[in-house]
């Protein structure tokens, strides 16, 4: 019977067949400078408004004013923020999950055991603040695509290491099964 590899008295891999708890490596959203062209519509937005606002010629003019003030905010800061904020990544030890939507979610996930393909893309602005976008592709499904992922080159190393170490476990757990069917 094959004993579990230990550093230092603590189990540093499970043994052969043995269940792998599933652990959290990483949970984020894409990269917050899309809000940039809401932040700066936000400011204007309230610097026009104060500077009109009673200063127009009839009091009904300030409310549409204000109306058209409102109009503005909820398509241009708080509908790209709610889109923003309804997207996350997961990145755990047995596979990856994407989650969409905030009424009703669509989720899509891939598992590192199987195996996939990582191509990074990285535009002018992208490289500029650290970020970019990362394409998992197994061969079979379609491709999952993680857009405008933070600290790319990280997620990217991370998504490898967990890849590398699933197929070496489903490899062993395989290979150990193997002789115990014989006997």
């Amino acid at each position: 019977m094959t004993q579990p590899v230990t550093l230092g008295g603590r189990p540093v891999m499970p043994p052969p067949g043995a269940p792998v708890e599933e652990m959290l490596v990483a949970r984020f959203r894409s990269h917050a400078r899309r809000l940039f062209w809401s932040a700066l519509v936000l400011i204007c937005v309230c610097g026009v408004t104060a500077y009109f606002y009673g200063n127009l010629r009839a009091p009904f003019e300030d409310w549409m004013l204000l109306a058209g003030a409102a109009v503005t905010v909820l398509l241009l800061v708080v509908v790209p923020y709610v889109a923003w904020i309804s997207r996350t990544y997961t990145i755990t030890t047995r596979r990856v999950i994407v989650r969409e939507g905030l009424g009703s979610r669509r989720r899509r996930e891939l598992s590192h055991t199987r195996g996939y393909s990582i191509a990074v893309r990285r535009g002018l602005l992208q490289r500029i603040w650290g970020a970019g976008t990362i394409t998992l592709s197994n061969g079979v499904d379609a491709p999952l695509r993680l857009l405008n992922v933070p600290s790319v080159n990280l997620v990217h190393e991370a998504l490898a290491d967990q890849v590398e170490v699933n197929q070496i476990l489903a490899h062993r757990d395989a290979h150990s099964v193997e002789p115990l069917a014989e006997r």
